[in-house]
């Protein structure tokens, strides 16, 4: 059964909507997969031990939830209604009180994205304004799938540029020369350039700001907007042109450029060596900017070439 709103559970209900920029089917597998549930699920700060995770009518969902302050939450699911890749309805409680609120998540395809839509139906308006009050249940609704969003573009895409290339030096020194302010000046950037580094602040948020000279000469400045740092193994974070004072600037030489590109880097110990993986993908793109991405690729891929030449002469000297 689907559990539908309508004027007479409006006060019983707590409710939200929010359109990714994913494919459906990235979506529900985000959803539906354990091992990526278990690094989005709940408010911020929170993270999930999963036990049992089967999504099929019937199927049973089991998990612990950490809250900030170490307070443990064991919550129960059970699955009503699974239709690939577009509903979930679900009872949600714990094995103390199994059926506290009923679930339904609808996932919507529009123009290569998905309008995502979660709905907690309560048996009470009483029991629906304590959670709110106590526990800030609609305040926790949001920030969910606000981390849902973030999980979402560092999942692989078809599309995603991917370069990969193993280095002759150890993770350590490969890390401290993709974090490090003197060292990256030393490497990064197009072949031929000259980096000057006017601030890395290295933690989630933090900014890494930077100029390019050009060898012909042209002043271009860009930047790195950390939202993940895991040393030594993986960062995740946007790039984007910049200007003098680090806002987000446009691309100079091609108009149709997404303002912002995430990039997950990931730093892998192969027998004393590293192997390096980025990945991009643009974000919140139109289509025509999706399609200058794809279009610029090859070139991408031999920019990167000579800025990791870079890197490994950097490496060789170190």
């Amino acid at each position: 059964m689907t559990v539908r709103s309508d004027a007479d559970t409006k006060d019983r209900e707590i409710a939200a909507t929010r359109v990714y920029d994913a494919p459906r089917a990235l979506v529900w597998q985000a959803w539906t997969d354990p091992k990526h549930v278990a690094q989005w699920w709940g408010p911020n700060g929170f993270t999930n031990t999963i036990h049992q995770m089967d999504v099929r009518p019937g199927g049973v969902w089991s998990f612990i939830m950490h809250g900030p302050d170490g307070t443990d939450y064991p919550n129960r699911v059970e699955f009503i209604e699974v239709k690939e890749p577009e509903l979930l309805v679900y009872i949600h409680g714990d094995e103390s009180e199994p059926d506290q609120f009923h679930v339904t998540v609808t996932m919507e395809e529009e123009d290569g994205k998905t309008r995502l839509s979660m709905r907690s139906l309560f048996k009470t308006k009483e029991r629906r304004d304590f959670v709110v009050e106590k526990y800030g249940a609609t305040e926790g609704m949001n920030q969910t799938l606000g981390r849902l969003d973030a999980h979402l573009v560092t999942m692989p895409g078809e599309s995603d540029f991917v370069f990969e290339r193993t280095f002759d030096a150890p993770r350590g020194l490969v890390w401290k020369a993709w974090t490090e302010a003197d060292r990256m000046a030393q490497w990064w950037g197009p072949k031929g350039s000259i980096i000057t580094v006017a601030k890395l602040d290295l933690k989630p948020g933090g900014i890494f700001h930077y100029s390019m000279t050009m060898p012909g000469g042209k002043l271009i400045w860009a930047r790195f907007e950390y939202w993940e740092i895991s040393p030594p193994e993986r960062q995740v974070f946007v790039n984007a042109f910049s200007d003098e004072k680090g806002g987000i600037g446009s691309n100079p030489w091609l108009p149709d450029w997404a303002a912002e590109v995430l990039n997950v880097l990931t730093l892998t110990e192969e027998g004393g060596k590293t192997r390096l993986t980025l990945r991009g993908r643009p974000l919140n793109a139109s289509p025509s900017q999706h399609k200058a991405y794809a279009d610029m690729q090859p070139s991408m891929r031999q920019g990167f070439g000579g800025t990791f030449d870079q890197l490994a002469a950097h490496l060789a000297k170190s």
